[in-house]
């Protein structure tokens, strides 16, 4: 039962990131591309969660947990010096 349910988010995730990246390539602004990449860095995250729920082991939760804060903090880092820019 649990792999037919892995089955299922992988594909899920798999269609998200194929969405990311189509984003990232035809997204008119930064802030478009750069939300993009962080989505699918959460999708790879998201990815070696379902792995380790499956495979029912830890291994990959330190980076899983860095992934996540360096996303949103670089999110946030451009977001902020791209409407510093706008106001200027």
């Amino acid at each position: 039962m649990i792999e037919i349910v892995a089955w299922i988010c992988g594909i899920m995730l798999s269609l998200g990131a194929i969405a990311c990246v189509i984003r990232v390539i035809k997204g008119p602004s930064i802030l478009d591309r750069v939300l993009g990449l962080d989505v699918l860095l959460l999708i790879i995250s998201a990815g070696l969660c379902v792995d380790m729920a499956v495979n029912r082991h830890t291994d990959y939760l330190l980076f899983v947990v860095a992934a996540c804060t360096i996303g949103f903090v670089g999110s946030v880092t451009v977001s902020r010096y791209v409407s510093d820019k706008r106001n200027a």
